[in-house]
């Protein structure tokens, strides 16, 4: 069984947003605000990383 280690990573919001993200747990949508900010984080990087590996790899072929 793989064990996840968490980081801590602090940011900063608006405050319309950090508000938008309680109202989602109020909501029952999360259960905690950090949840909801790491499924964001996790769609962000769904996303994007096929992307940004391939030009990483193109990168490094170059060299």
């Amino acid at each position: 069984m793989m064990v996840l280690t968490m980081e801590r990573v602090t940011i900063r919001l608006p405050r319309q947003q950090v508000d938008m993200l309680e109202k989602l747990v109020e909501a029952g949508e999360f259960p905690t605000v950090s949840e909801a900010v790491r499924y964001a984080v996790r769609e962000l990087i769904e996303k994007h990383a096929n992307r940004v590996i391939k030009e990483t790899d193109q990168i490094s072929f170059k060299v």
